[in-house]
């Protein structure tokens, strides 16, 4: 039986609209591609899933109401057989990272060829994973960077890392966490050393900038 006699049933997930139309134009050139549905944003594409049933989907990440990693979550809970293949314009190494653990089979960008889309489609349906040159970089750069400031931070020195980014002093602190002072200068001592900072302030100020405390 040839592959056109079963298609594969692909849906679209995009906010704009041209963005689908020229998809879809896309999957009209292959015969062994069928679209099935489309969806402007990720939570109208959750729902539709469970209509229309794709073999896979083509999901923009960036969104209104949810976006495409979270669908992505979603989608794979409820329909876990449905391949996603992330189709975006951006290669941050979060948002990378963040498509591919959702349970993305595939990131490709948006300027890739429609010879590259095709294939990457067929192989998803297969279950073969398929990435561009720009995410697999972003893969590399994840794996080979230094762990972020603050990653060897015990629970209680971010307990008062936090205070002393509201400022509290270390008696103030002491009286917060019901410890001694003693107790509090070698926990401020220990944050200095973690975050390579020399004073409380660049303390406070690379806390801000990471992250390190809500």
């Amino acid at each position: 039986m040839s592959e056109a006699a079963n298609p594969v049933r692909v849906m679209l997930v995009d906010d704009h609209e041209m963005v689908r139309s020229g998809l879809k134009v896309f999957l009209g050139v292959y015969d062994d591609l069928e679209l099935v549905g489309e969806a402007s944003d990720g939570e109208e594409a959750v729902l539709l899933c469970g209509e229309v049933r794709p073999d896979v989907v083509l999901m923009d990440l960036v969104m209104p109401r949810m976006d495409g990693v979270a669908s992505t979550r979603a989608i794979r809970a409820a329909h876990p057989n449905i391949r996603i293949i992330a189709l975006t314009s951006f290669t941050d190494r979060k948002l990378v990272q963040s498509a591919l653990e959702a349970g993305a089979i595939g990131y490709l960008l948006k300027n890739a060829s429609i010879d590259e889309l095709a294939r990457a489609i067929r192989d998803a349906h297969v279950g073969r994973s398929t990435l561009s040159p720009e995410a697999t970089q972003a893969l590399i750069e994840a794996a080979t960077a230094p762990p972020p400031p603050g990653h060897d931070l015990t629970p209680r020195e971010r307990e008062v890392l936090a205070l002393l980014v509201k400022g509290l002093s270390n008696r103030e602190i002491a009286e917060r966490l019901t410890i001694s002072r003693s107790t509090v200068k070698n926990h401020v001592s220990n944050i200095l050393s973690k975050l390579g900072a020399a004073s409380r302030t660049e303390a406070v100020a690379r806390a801000v900038e990471h992250d390190l405390v809500t």
